[in-house]
């Protein structure tokens, strides 16, 4: 794990950073059947190949940042397919290694072609899900999960232990949907010194997080731990961000990450997605995010390669643009 904020130099060079997009539902959309409580980690177990180039896709299209395919990879999860504690470890480790492995290509290969003084050698973020995947009941878009602090740490603490293992540079708390587990996550990153990470909760509105509770409380909790390097929002309706960005810089200095989705919502108990209206318009939008302070912005479930092609663009086209105002 690499000490200090990985994110600076493309802060400082480029004024934003660029992030990826959706993994499970690009896959889906790519023709794998992801209709069990493993998602996109299935194919962690099945088909590693397909998240490699899908990361690599990602990266080529513009990416600054890949995360990891642990979104809904638990121990708990895995040892229901059958895998044992060390199997499940190696297995959460492999994700890091595979998106590891896909940015290694993409940066040998962009060296081996033309240099593109536009970019820098992207990084990896390990992805920690709320423990709400776990469950595949949609919590994670609820909050409700009747389980203590120290329980929900202790659930989160084996996860995170085997991800920094593979040494990721950066750690991405995702889709948190409660003020609740966002503060046991910034206690439990005290416990791993120098290890940078981002927060980033679901929203139901321009508000409130999925809980209900205020996303200027939830934002707060990032100025308690300087480990946090940004904070904002992913997996919410890219309607609801421009006025999530505004308040959260009301609550915080750091930079501001925003990845929401294409507009369409989860519908949990049939496990699909109701079409929304906004998805033609979903780079489009990211100048007002741009201008409401975020400085990582990327999509989230229902995005593609496509979209971060044009994100990239759009906000980070050229090393001699001028540095973003900020």
């Amino acid at each position: 794990m690499n000490s200090g904020d990985p994110l600076e130099p493309f802060l400082a060079d480029q004024g934003v950073v660029i992030l990826d997009g959706a993994l499970a539902t690009e896959l889906e959309r790519r023709g794998f059947d992801l209709s069990d409580e493993l998602w996109s980690a299935r194919l962690l177990i099945e088909d590693p190949a397909s998240i490699g180039q899908l990361h690599l896709d990602y990266y080529e299209a513009g990416a600054d940042v890949a995360i990891s395919a642990s979104y809904q990879a638990s121990f708990e999860g895995l040892a229901r397919r059958g895998l044992s504690r060390a199997e499940s470890a190696a297995l959460l480790q492999s994700s890091v290694r595979i998106a590891q492995q896909a940015r290694d290509c993409f940066w040998e290969e962009l060296h081996d072609t033309v240099e593109d003084p536009s970019r820098k050698r992207p990084l990896v973020a390990a992805s920690v899900g709320s423990y709400g995947a776990c469950l595949a009941d949609g919590s994670e878009y609820r909050g409700d999960f009747n389980i203590s602090n120290n329980q929900l740490k202790d659930w989160h603490r084996p996860r995170v232990d085997a991800l920094l293992a593979a040494e990721p540079d950066l750690l991405a708390f995702e889709t948190i949907p409660c003020l609740q587990e966002g503060e046991v996550l910034v206690e439990l990153l005290d416990e791993y010194r120098h290890t940078p990470a981002w927060l980033s909760f679901s929203c139901r509105d321009g508000e409130s997080v999925c809980s209900g509770e205020p996303f200027a409380a939830c934002v707060a909790l990032a100025e308690r731990s300087s480990a946090i390097v940004a904070v904002g929002l992913n997996c919410s309706a890219p309607v609801f961000a421009e006025p999530l960005l505004r308040m959260a810089l009301e609550k915080t200095a750091k930079p501001l990450v925003c990845y929401p989705n294409s507009g369409e919502l989860w519908d949990a108990p049939a496990r699909t997605w109701i079409p929304g209206s906004e998805g033609d318009r979903f780079a489009g939008q990211a100048a007002s995010w741009l201008a409401a302070g975020a400085r990582l912005i990327g999509g989230c479930c229902r995005t593609s390669p496509a979209d971060i092609r044009a994100l990239r663009a759009l906000l980070a086209p050229s090393a001699d643009r001028e540095s973003i105002e900020r």
